[in-house]
């Protein structure tokens, strides 16, 4: 130390409003400390981090206004009282041991302390605590950052993560976190089964190698981009995704945007919400026989499609005959539900409809 002392100091910092200790400490004149001390003086004053001075009884001889908030207090109001007057028994207890330890080790202490907030609920800091040599005895000073609310932010957030996660896996529901070039960064295990993938095997894939050819994409590849761009947050689509195996189902996909914190999106959650069921390449569909089998699936007859669609009734004798080869369905019904369970129509709207106008099994 210099030829003042670091309680002088100190006091100095506290202005001249301060209250004088129980016990008065010899303290030297602001004119007596040298002026290059000026400004550490005001810095440790209003530092964030939490900063006091004890001397061996426990009494405050300085503390700075981050230390004097944690009691909902002013630095004035500490200085010249004791541990006990602002502390509960049981925590001052713990604090005077520390500082005896200190005391009795002569040595720094790093450690976190649980302390009480002026509202009654628990905090957390975290610091060092270490010896002072002033005016021939040792003093304890302290320096710590409060981190009850960082902590708090830590558990809410891996309670987040865990609630997210569980959802994740346990809901059944296919879904896959994608990085803004399109790879998967996780996946949920019904993820991984859509794909006959094992979920090592389905983390890191690039998703365009599990989706099938299809007029869409280039649609798809756009409203990706638009959220990658954050020009949209949400977007339901629609996409032909195929499996290990070469299967092919129709799916409908829901993409939105994780966080709002940078100008363009890191990730994307993407969940299935539909899909039909999986299937081996069948030719192409005309979208006279979509419309066909939208028709027959409103219970239209023969004739009725016939006069509909404007054709001879022997031509969409043609067709049904057609689609039963194609889809591999015996009868009417079977030609609708096949139609149903491959994606060709869509299971959510009424009048049947086709699932998309470029469905993957047709050529419009």
């Amino acid at each position: 130390m210099d030829d003042f002392s670091l309680e002088a100091l100190l006091a100095d910092a506290q202005g001249a409003g301060a209250k004088a200790p129980a016990h008065p400490v010899p303290t030297r004149t602001a004119s007596e400390v040298p002026q290059r001390y000026d400004a550490f003086a005001g810095l440790a004053d209003l530092a964030p981090a939490a900063a006091f001075l004890r001397d061996s009884e426990g009494r405050y001889l300085w503390a700075n206004h981050a230390y004097a908030h944690l009691y909902g207090t002013v630095p004035e109001e500490l200085v010249g009282k004791y541990i006990e007057d602002f502390d509960a028994p049981a925590e001052a207890e713990q604090f005077r041991a520390l500082d005896q330890e200190i005391l009795g080790r002569g040595t720094p202490v790093r450690h976190t302390l649980d302390y009480r907030r002026p509202d009654g609920s628990p905090g957390q800091a975290v610091g060092h605590r270490f010896p002072v040599r002033e005016n021939g005895r040792t003093c304890v000073a302290g320096i710590y950052i409060d981190v009850t609310d960082q902590l708090r932010t830590r558990v809410q957030w891996q309670e987040a993560e865990d609630n997210l996660q569980a959802l994740r896996d346990h809901s059944g529901l296919p879904c896959a976190l994608l990085s803004a070039n399109g790879r998967v960064v996780e996946a949920s295990a019904a993820a991984a089964e859509v794909f006959q993938l094992s979920l090592p095997e389905l983390v890191g894939r690039r998703a365009h190698t599990l989706l099938a050819p299809d007029p869409g994409l280039d649609r798809l590849h756009r409203r990706w981009n638009g959220l990658i761009a954050r020009r949209t947050r949400r977007v339901e689509t629609t996409a032909v995704l195929v499996d290990a195996e070469g299967r092919q189902r129709r799916a409908q996909l829901h993409l939105t945007t994780v966080g709002r914190s940078t100008a363009r999106a890191r990730h994307v959650w993407a969940v299935v919400t539909h899909q039909s069921l999986a299937h081996e390449t069948h030719p192409s569909l005309t979208a006279a026989q979509i419309r066909i089998l939208s028709l027959l699936a409103a219970g239209s007859s023969n004739g009725d499609i016939a006069t509909s669609l404007k054709l001879s009734r022997q031509t969409v004798d043609y067709h049904l005959s057609r689609l039963r080869d194609l889809l591999g369905a015996a009868t009417r019904p079977a030609l609708v539900a096949r139609a149903y369970v491959l994606g060709i129509l869509s299971p959510e709207a009424w009048p049947p409809r086709s699932a998309t106008a470029t469905h993957p099994l047709s050529t419009a």
